[in-house]
């Protein structure tokens, strides 16, 4: 309607306009002015409650989003498949035999978390023995700080594992990589650094006094005895003699560097406990490591020195009684451990296969309790990734190495294994 107005006051106006042409004009110039002025009013009145009403709907979307981020739970399955041959030059019956292909475990994974509480556990099935991995309930702090409670991975040396071949390092066969025990974790990670500090009551087992049908049936090796003089390396501890461990304490940091292109990880662990012993004398235990990681393109080098020590009260002991993977070994009461790893990662298009992992690994045990003959494994390999497939392959030559025909207090042959190593993650 105002619209109408104007412009019948507009024509009138230049009806006139032969009488008074100048001011005719001016007041047509002030009347358009006007128009567009009223016009743009109009328009922005219709559009202002729209635009508030989106704001509004944005900031409901924002807060219903943020609620359900804070409430949202997950819940996670998973496992896996995996099958082994090996040929052992140290094995007259599997060489004779041109190897062995056996089944190697299956197991299910179960991780997630409700809202700010995190759980995780591990169960694997072997032919000869069942076990628990890992299995730990855990609470996120903050996004730095998370504490967890259960059977949880010792923080010490090279995390996740400090070698890159099927076998491990040697330290895993000291307890001294990957291993797993009963009680409190804390991880702090900043932007470039971790911190760990953590208390293991026992292992996971219970320790000495583990309600368990079979105290070999572990995934990592611990100690379960005093190896007594004149023993075999294999045998089950005397009576008395059994052990377990005990009010372990360890602490780990680790600190990030980026030079370039290079990352560089450094990083020192500590450990300390104590030993409960069958007939009541006291032990404890010592150990301390440094290590280096050095990414670089495909490159990764893994290096580490460990040093461990066992002591009982009156008693002179120079090998530990361990156990692991459903049979009895020994380990020397003390000793200096060198790993020296480096990796080459291939990205490929080879049918189903995305990468190839090259590998050498070397680890050293020397120093021995008791002058025992140092421990050597070289090992080198390739591991083939192809979608869930994860298969190892590997060259082993050793001595006196668990698994590759000897005893880490022997003084046996270098010996040689290959082993193929086919595993399905899903």
């Amino acid at each position: 309607m105002t619209r109408y107005t104007l412009a019948a006051s507009c024509i009138a106006l230049a009806l006139a306009a032969n009488a008074n042409a100048s001011p005719v004009e001016e007041e047509l110039k002030a009347l358009k002015a006007r128009i567009e002025q009223l016009e743009a009013q109009q328009q922005k009145a219709a559009e202002k409650p729209q635009q508030i009403e989106q704001v509004e709907v944005v900031e409901e979307v924002v807060i219903v989003n943020e609620v359900a981020k804070k409430k949202e739970n997950n819940l996670k399955f998973g496992g896996a498949v995996r099958v082994n041959y090996s040929y052992e030059d140290f094995n007259d019956d599997n060489a004779d035999r041109g190897g062995d292909f056996d089944f190697d475990l299956f197991r299910i994974d179960v991780s997630g978390n409700y809202e700010d509480l995190i759980y995780s556990a591990q169960y694997r099935w072997f032919e000869y023995m069942n076990v628990i991995q890992h299995a730990w309930i855990g609470y996120n702090f903050t996004e730095e700080q998370q504490g967890k409670i259960g059977v949880t991975q010792v923080p010490f040396g090279i995390l996740t594992y400090a070698s890159n071949n099927y076998f491990f390092s040697s330290n895993f066969y000291l307890g001294l990589e990957d291993d797993y025990d009963m009680g409190l974790n804390y991880k702090y990670t900043g932007a470039n650094n971790r911190f760990d500090l953590a208390f293991y009551k026992n292992d996971e087992q219970g320790g000495l006094d583990g309600y368990v049908s079979d105290r070999t049936d572990r995934y990592a090796y611990d100690v379960v005895g005093i190896r007594l003089d004149g023993e075999d390396a294999y045998a089950a501890p005397s009576d008395g003699y059994a052990a377990g461990e005990l009010n372990t304490f360890n602490a780990r940091y680790a600190h990030n560097f980026t030079f370039n292109e290079v990352a560089l990880e450094l990083g020192a662990s500590v450990q300390a406990g104590q030993l409960e012993i069958e007939n009541g004398t006291d032990g404890d235990n010592v150990a301390a490591a440094i290590h280096g990681v050095v990414n670089y393109d495909r490159w990764n080098v893994k290096l580490q020195l460990t040093d461990y020590k066992y002591d009982v009260d009156g008693m002179d002991v120079d090998r530990i009684v361990v156990a692991a993977y459903h049979f009895y070994d020994s380990i020397p009461a003390e000793a200096t451990t060198y790993i020296a790893n480096v990796a080459y990662s291939l990205p490929v298009n080879i049918g189903p296969i995305s990468n190839l992992t090259f590998y050498n690994d070397y680890s050293l045990v020397t120093d021995k309790s008791a002058d025992l003959d140092d421990t050597f494994m070289n090992v080198t390999g390739m591991a083939v990734t192809a979608g869930g497939l994860y298969t190892y392959f590997d060259f082993v030559v050793a001595e006196n190495q668990p698994f590759i025909g000897g005893t880490m207090v022997g003084d046996g042959d270098t010996n040689k294994r290959f082993n193929i190593n086919f595993g399905y993650y899903f």
